[in-house]
């Protein structure tokens, strides 16, 4: 039996039961959940850099969001209090849009 250890989606126990597979899960607490969170935003990350056409990023980006989501709830806040935090920010500092590589700055 494949040993997996990771945080999975919800309905994956569903959906394995579904093919009559045997399998054991567990509920983990905040903390644990919090970490496996972290370590599932590197894997999708990863996946997502791993893409090499748009539909593939899309889908990995949709996973990383789903991951942002999640994280938000998990600290006692919400995807809109993240997006507010964002557009305050992008408002201040400015987005990525513009492409800008600084290449250095020079000390006085």
């Amino acid at each position: 039996m494949p040993i997996h250890n990771k945080l999975v989606r919800d309905r994956i126990p569903e959906i394995i039961k579904s093919t009559g597979k045997i399998f054991h899960t567990k509920i983990m607490d905040r903390d644990e959940y919090i970490s496996e969170l972290r370590k599932k935003a590197y894997e999708e990350l990863d996946e997502y850099m791993n893409t090499n056409n748009k539909e593939d990023a899309v889908e990995e980006l949709a996973d990383l969001l789903e991951i942002i989501h999640s994280l938000a709830e998990s600290h006692d806040s919400s995807f809109e209090d993240v997006e507010t935090v964002r557009q305050r920010k992008a408002e201040k500092r400015g987005g990525f849009k513009e492409r800008i590589f600084l290449i250095e700055v020079e000390d006085e």
